[in-house]
Formats: structure tokens, C-alpha cells, sequence
């Protein structure tokens, strides 16, 4: 008699991350115990077509390791829960604010959270007086409902104001600016349900490239990235107080990572939250989870153990 759960691995997908959706979906096939599980890639191509035929592989758990647009915005989740199949991470609602910045933002601001001062600038609409609103640059620039810092980038002087906002535009309709926040880069993942926990702190220093951006997270020697992060217990602990009620704010489940900038080296500023957290050999998530005392395919097996459990 075969006990194994049949899980379908998502990647893929119709999104400007769909070659990290590959490789961390192919991290997740090769890393899942093969004695627990029957593994079933399932690779949605560019056009998103075809996507519902996940029926026919009849999974007990779908692993989302989709990125960005129509996989971790909601639109993939409420399809499976339609089709009644169980997934890992957030569900619709809270997969929706995380993607969207400006939302996830109000999310924030309601819960008194501290934030970067930003403002929202729509394609086609008269160029906003930012300096009046955020001071002199440098300005950071970025779509507001995509991952993986596509689209973004660090303004420095008044002229490439302009040309940033149009590399925003070319991935979304809306581009989120933001004061440019200057301090250690951290990262802090959080697992489960009803009661989360915080994974360790992930200190962050970006060696190419101007911040932490999509060539500093996926190529090899991209950053440096420390953890435990170097700081005091009292920080630690202040971030991930913060990362979990973020987390508890947008209503998660199963998996999400929380980024910050410790402004001046003590106030923790949210920058966002990453719903489904990259999963590739150089990603953060199962860094975080090796310094908690989890494997890899240990990590995997909560996330899935969150997906399935009864609510």
C-alpha cells in the first residue's frame, strides 16, 4: 500500500521570474524526501496556459514555487482552492497584499508599522514634485506587484529620475518611490500557522550591484549574507517581534519572509513581505531554516506539513 503524498511541485509561470521559479521549483523536486513523497514537477510554461490540467496528476498538496504575477499574487491560489486542492504558503487574500506594495503598505501604516515615506506614481500621469515630498535623492524606484527586485533601482540625482521610472513602468503599471533608506539590510523568515514562529535573522550586503537586487540574489557571490545577523539580542528580538506581526497582519500561513532596513542601525523599517520566498541553492529562506536546525528537506516537509494540517 503506497502512504506516500502525492505532491505537484508549480513553477514556472507567466511572470518576469519565471527562470527562478524553474530553478527553485527544481531545487524543491530534487530536496523533497523521495520516501515521504511522490514528487510531480509540474512546469507551467510563459503563456500560463495549461496550468489547470494539475487536476490530472491528482496531487494531495500543490508546492507553489511560482514568483511574482499569477503565482504569488493570489490569482494561482484562489484557482486551487476552487479546484480544491491544498497549497503551501498564504492563501488569496494575504498573497494578494503581499504583491501589491501599495497595499500591503495601508496594511502597515494601519497597524502602526514603520515604513519608508514613499509616493505612487501611475503611467501616463504628470511627473510628481518628489523632492517636495521626499527630500533631495538618492530615491529607490520599483514596480508596485513584482518580486525578485525586478524593475528596481536606486535613483542618485535628479536626471535619472525619469529613467528609472520608466524601467519601473516596463514591468507594471505603477511604480512605488521610495525615501532612500540607508542602514544593514535584513531579512527575517517566518513558519506556520495559528501560533508563527521567526526563523534566524539574515544580515544582508549586496557585493554586485548598487543593493540587494536580482543580480545580487541570484548569481554566485552576489552578497554576503550573515547569519545570525550581527546584532544585539534586544534588536533580534525587536525584528522578529516585528516580522511576525507582519506576518499575523496580512494573514499568512505556512511560509512568508519579511525585508527590512534598520534606519540608523536601531529603528526597523518594513520594507515588504515575500509570500513565496525563493527557494533556489543561494536563496535566503533554507539559509535561515539550516541555522534553525532544519535541512532543507526538513524545511520543506513543515511547509508542507502546514498546507495539509486541518484549520
Amino acid at each position: 500500500m503506497n502512504n506516500k503524498i502525492r505532491v505537484a511541485v508549480l513553477m514556472g509561470g507567466k511572470s518576469p521570474e519565471y527562470d527562478v521559479s524553474i530553478t527553485s521549483g527544481n531545487e524543491v523536486v530534487k530536496q523533497l524526501d523521495k520516501n515521504k513523497y511522490n514528487v510531480i514537477p509540474f512546469k507551467v510554461p510563459k503563456s500560463g496556459r495549461g496550468v489547470e490540467s494539475i487536476l490530472k496528476t491528482k496531487p494531495d498538496v500543490v508546492y507553489i514555487a511560482m514568483h511574482g504575477p499569477f503565482g504569488e499574487d493570489g490569482t494561482l491560489q484562489g484557482m486551487l482552492d476552487i479546484l480544491g486542492i491544498k497549497y503551501t504558503g498564504p492563501g488569496v487574500l494575504a498573497s494578494a497584499i503581499g504583491m501589491d506594495k501599495v497595499m500591503f503598505r495601508k496594511v502597515m501604516a494601519a497597524e502602526n508599522i514603520s515604513i519608508p515615506k514613499y509616493i505612487i506614481y501611475k503611467d501616463g500621469g504628470s511627473i510628481p514634485n518628489i523632492f517636495s515630498k521626499l527630500g533631495k535623492p538618492p530615491y529607490f524606484v520599483k514596480p508596485f506587484d513584482q518580486g525578485s527586485s525586478v524593475g528596481a533601482s536606486v535613483v542618485k540625482d535628479k536626471k535619472d529620475f525619469e529613467k528609472s521610472l520608466r524601467f519601473a513602468l516596463k514591468y507594471s503599471q505603477i511604480a512605488l518611490v521610495d525615501e532612500f533608506v540607508d542602514g544593514l539590510e535584513l531579512t527575517c523568515a517566518v513558519l506556520g500557522n495559528e501560533n508563527p514562529i521567526p526563523l534566524p535573522i539574515i544580515e544582508i550586503k549586496a557585493l554586485k550591484g548598487n543593493f540587494f537586487d536580482y543580480k545580487s540574489k541570484y548569481s554566485d557571490n552576489g552578497a554576503q549574507e550573515i547569519v545570525p545577523a550581527r546584532i544585539s539580542s534586544e534588536l533580534t528580538k525587536k525584528v522578529q517581534d516585528i516580522a511576525v506581526k507582519v506576518y499575523k497582519a496580512v494573514g499568512c500561513r505556512g511560509v512568508s519572509r519579511v525585508d527590512f532596513i534598520l534606519k540608523d542601525n536601531r529603528l526597523p523599517v518594513v520594507l515588504e513581505i515575500n509570500t513565496s520566498p525563493g527557494l533556489t541553492p543561494t536563496s535566503l529562506l533554507p539559509k535561515a531554516a539550516k541555522v534553525a536546525g532544519m535541512s532543507y528537506s526538513q524545511l520543506l516537509d513543515r511547509i508542507i506539513g502546514y498546507a495539509t494540517e486541518k484549520n
